[in-house]
C-alpha cells in the first residue's frame, strides 16, 4: 500500500471545495431555470388571455370591462416585467458562480497532478531499492556457487 502523502490532505480539502462550488453553482443553476420557467409561465397565460379576451371582444363590450381588461393585462405586463429582471439577476449569480467552480476544479487538477507526481517518484524509488535488492540476492548466489566450486 502507497504510503500516504501530505498532498493527499490538500486533495481532499481541495475535492471539498470543488464539491461546495459545485453544488453551489447547481444551485443556482436550478434557481435560475425555475425563475426562467415562471416567465414563461407568465407570458404564455399574458397570451393566451389576450388571445381569449380579443376573441369576446369582437362582439363587443362595454368600456368598463375593457378598461378592466388593460389593467389585469397592464398588471401581468409588470409581473412579466419584473420576472425578466429576476432572470438576469440569476443569470448574473450563475455567472459568477461559474469562476469559482472552474478555479476550485483546476486546483484540485493541480493538486492531484502533484499527487501524481509523488507517487510516481515513490514507485521509481521502490523499483530501485527493488532491483538493488535483486542484484545482491544475485551476486550472493554467484558468489556462494564461486565458494562452493573452490
Amino acid at each position: 500500500m502507497a504510503k500516504h502523502f501530505p498532498i493527499k490532505t490538500l486533495v481532499d480539502l481541495a475535492q471539498g471545495d470543488l464539491d461546495a462550488a459545485a453544488k453551489q453553482l447547481g444551485r443556482v443553476q436550478r434557481e435560475r431555470a425555475d425563475i426562467e420557467t415562471q416567465l414563461a409561465d407568465l407570458i404564455r397565460y399574458r397570451d393566451e388571455y389576450h388571445a381569449s379576451f380579443s376573441n369576446s371582444a369582437q362582439a363587443g363590450m362595454p368600456a368598463g370591462n375593457w378598461r378592466n381588461f388593460q389593467a389585469f393585462i397592464d398588471t401581468l405586463d409588470a409581473a412579466i416585467e419584473q420576472q425578466r429582471r429576476l432572470l438576469a439577476a440569476a443569470t448574473s449569480r450563475v455567472e459568477a458562480a461559474k469562476p469559482e467552480w472552474v478555479r476550485q476544479k483546476q486546483k484540485l487538477g493541480s493538486y492531484e497532478v502533484l499527487q501524481a507526481r509523488g507517487e510516481a517518484a515513490e514507485a521509481r524509488v521502490a523499483a530501485k531499492q527493488e532491483q538493488r535488492e535483486s542484484d545482491e540476492h544475485a551476486a550472493k548466489i554467484l558468489r556462494m556457487r564461486a565458494e562452493s566450486l573452490n
